[in-house]
């Protein structure tokens, strides 16, 4: 009788521990979300965002790393969810950089070809038709 009280007791507490760990991942930025401020209009696959704020961030983290959303810097309005390519970092970029833009025509927003989280881990290319 005993034993079975001690079990479920070390059952339990082993479902807190790992419910404690997901929420401090989460609170800690281990869904990789970044807040970027764009001076002008740039451009992702389907869409054109106006100069703002807006945040990046994958969108399951745990399971599905190629998935980036991109939402309004409220969380409101998300303007893109998309598979992305996983592209290393290159070792000599400034952890400063999150984004490479792409080359356009003049007046034509840029596209953003690379996001790479402000963690210093590998950056998510975009998919262009």
């Amino acid at each position: 009788m005993l034993s079975r009280k001690l079990l479920a007791a070390a059952f339990g507490a082993a479902i807190l521990a790992v419910a404690g760990t997901s929420s401090l991942r989460a609170e800690s930025g281990w869904d990789h979300r970044n807040y970027l401020t764009f001076s002008g209009r740039v451009a992702l696959p389907g869409v054109e965002l106006p100069a703002g704020t807006y945040i990046f961030e994958l969108a399951m983290p745990q399971s599905e790393r190629h998935l980036v959303r991109v939402m309004s810097r409220d969380s409101h309005q998300v303007y893109l969810t998309a598979f992305t390519n996983i592209v290393p970092r290159p070792r000599d970029l400034n952890p400063e950089h999150v984004v490479t833009l792409g080359e356009t025509p003049k007046n034509t927003a840029p596209p953003i070809k690379i996001w790479y989280p402000q963690d210093g881990g590998d950056g998510r290319e975009f998919i262009y038709k």
